[in-house]
Order: C-alpha cells, then structure tokens, then sequence
C-alpha cells in the first residue's frame, strides 16, 4: 500500500506527518522507528497522525522516533497545525485551529505564512536546586517532563554524553525527563541545546523545552520579561509568551513544509 505524507520542519524540530483521517493506517512502533530513522528511513525526529475528531478540528497522535506513543510535542503541535491548514481541514475564525492530543484540548493560529503560535498547556511539578553530582538543575511537566541546567558556555557543553546521562535518573525523574542546556543572553532573551527523550540525541529544537526554560528562567529571576526569545540549535527563535501566574502560556515560531512524498507500508495491522 502507498502511504502519503509530509515532512516539516518546526524550527529544526522535524517530522512526518501523514493525514489519516481516511486511511485510519495503524502503524507498528517498530515500523515508525525504521521511517524516522535516518539514512535508511525518510527521517525524523517523530512521526504524527491526524485524525478525526469528535469534539475538535482533529486529533494529533504523536510518536517519537523510537516508535513509542510520546507526550506533547511542541514543536510538533505547531507543525500539525500548519499541516491541517495545508489540506484544508476547516478552521475556526482568524485561521484558528484546536485540536486534542494526549485527551488535552489545544488551540493554535497560523499568524503569518509558515508562523505558528500554540497555546500551551500550564507548568506543572516545578522542582528547583536538584544536586546532580557536580551539576544542579531544575525541572517542570510543559506537557512533557523536563530538566532544565544553567550553564556559561553553552558551546562547550557535551550535549550527548551529558544530557543521555541524567535522561536516564529514573530515581530522581520517574520515567525519565528531556534534559536542557541554558545560556541566558539576556533579560529577555535565552540560547538553548536540548536532548530529548524518545529521540536519544540533540534534537536541532524542542517546543516544550523552549517553554520549560522560558518559564524556569522568569521564576529565577534570571529573566525579567513575559515574553522571551528561545533561540535553538538551528539557529531559529520561538517566542515563549505567558502571564504572571504561568496559567496562560504561549509558543511562536517557524513551521514549514520541508517536501511530500509517498513511502510503501505491506504489512497493515
């Protein structure tokens, strides 16, 4: 059978997408791996399905690169959004869309050509000062968990060696976390390099981890603005924009069509 789909690109964060709302595929995770594994599959850090849904424009069902079923996705959110308005899938007024993923109920805007903005579920399970051997982080659930570490020299850190380390301190972050490094540039501005679970490496982006380090670094007092420019390790920027209380927060920045294809899938379950 031949499948349909897209690549795009939210930011660096890259990932296939294929419209499923009628060819309801179901795809095996070790088939989802094989796709997003590059070199010898087409390529990315996830895959994500739009579906049908009751209550909402659509269902976006997300799947790391590992081929596991995986929490939000930021970036992804706002690629599936820009997605959904590609294929014309009706939206709301002012090109607004919402749509669910993980059972939550999320809205986004298409506020310019290839620019998304996504609301963001509210931070939950701020930790602070967490002694990690010679290291000390923090943590905060933005719809997926996260490490947050504060460092000098952003360039140097091994984000790998490091990041693959305290990703795996179930003792300390049950089920694992991703693990970010911060640079604050500015008051209002930061620089950040990700590792993220699911994917095992540095990722180029991480929506919710921009989110995590926006929000970590307001509550620090490291950053003194409500709205905070994240730029990642493509070299983009995401806005991170929220209120006060933390209970509106916001995620902006580049989603993009990178190229269409179509893959061969035999063996349909």
């Amino acid at each position: 059978m031949q499948i349909p789909f897209s690549k795009l690109s939210g930011a660096g964060n890259d990932f296939i997408i294929i419209d499923n709302q009628m060819l309801t595929i179901a795809l095996s995770a070790a088939t989802i791996k094989a796709l997003c594994t590059r070199r010898t599959g087409i390529g990315s850090d996830g895959l994500i399905l739009i579906e049908p849904s009751l209550l909402y424009d659509f269902s976006m069902k997300y799947h790391n690169a590992d081929g596991l079923p995986g929490s939000m996705c930021g970036n992804g959110g706002r690629c599936a959004a820009y997605f959904a308005h590609s294929i014309d899938i009706p939206s709301g007024k002012n090109n607004e869309y919402t749509f669910e993923a993980n059972g939550n109920r999320y809205e986004a805007w298409i506020t310019q050509h290839e620019t998304v903005r996504l609301r963001m579920l509210a931070p939950q399970q701020f930790r602070h000062d967490i002694a990690l051997e010679e290291l000390t982080c923090h943590s905060v659930n933005t719809g997926s968990p996260h490490a947050v570490i504060y460092v000098s020299d952003l360039a140097s850190v091994n984000v790998n060696e490091t990041g693959r380390t305290i990703r795996h301190r179930t003792d300390i972050f049950t089920g694992g976390t991703n693990v970010n490094f911060i640079e604050v540039t500015s008051p209002t501005s930061l620089a950040i390099r990700t590792f993220e679970r699911g994917v095992e490496d540095e990722t180029l982006a991480c929506g919710t981890g921009a989110v995590a380090a926006a929000l970590m670094s307001y509550r620090l007092g490291k950053t003194k603005s409500n709205r905070i420019q994240v730029k990642v390790q493509s070299g983009d920027i995401l806005t991170v924009e929220f209120s006060d209380s933390m209970d509106e927060v916001f995620l902006t920045g580049p989603a993009k069509i990178i190229y269409e294809g179509i893959f061969q899938y035999q063996n349909m379950l």
